[in-house]
Formats: C-alpha cells, sequence, structure tokens
C-alpha cells in the first residue's frame, strides 16, 4: 500500500510539473550615442543605462560613440534603454 501511495504522488509531481518560472531571453542591443563629447561622457551614459531594470550590463565606449547594453527582455525593452540615454542628456539610437 506505502508503494501505491508514494507512486501516486509521484505521478501527481510529474504531471503537474514543477513550478519554475518561463525564463526571459537576454537580449543585446548596440545603441549610438553621437552627442558623446568628452571621455566623461561614457560614465554618464552608463549609468543611465545601468539604472534601467533589467539590465546585466551596458558597455559604453566614446571612441566609438556606442554602447552595447545587454538586458531581459521580459522586463525592458530598446525603446525603453534609448529613452534612458535621452534623459540623461545623449540621445541615442538603436543601431541596425
Amino acid at each position: 500500500m506505502k508503494k501505491l501511495v508514494a507512486s501516486a504522488a509521484l505521478g501527481a509531481v510529474l504531471f503537474a510539473g514543477p513550478s519554475v518560472p518561463a525564463w526571459a531571453a537576454s537580449s543585446t542591443v548596440t545603441l549610438s550615442v553621437p552627442g558623446m563629447t568628452c571621455s566623461a561622457c561614457p560614465i554618464t551614459v552608463r549609468k543611465a543605462l545601468s539604472r534601467v531594470a533589467g539590465v546585466s550590463k551596458a558597455e559604453v565606449s566614446y571612441e566609438r560613440r556606442e554602447a552595447v547594453v545587454t538586458f531581459d527582455d521580459a522586463v525592458t525593452s530598446a525603446d525603453a534603454l534609448t529613452r534612458a540615454s535621452e534623459n540623461a542628456g545623449y540621445p541615442a539610437t538603436i543601431k541596425r
């Protein structure tokens, strides 16, 4: 009888499946930020992008006038990233 009860419980768990949240894909976008005019500008842009919820990495290059941002696309979007950069005083566009 114990085997039958244990089997039934195990079967219920297997059929119901574990309660695991759906994982969103990590996305990376490159933003063109032409308004950076000095070597301190990337610090401001990086901070603005890093403060956006869902951003896991923001690398900003003064030399290339661009930012490469990795983010959780279930939490934020590329448009939100361009807005964050613009709100910091550095309008950005998505590089295609």
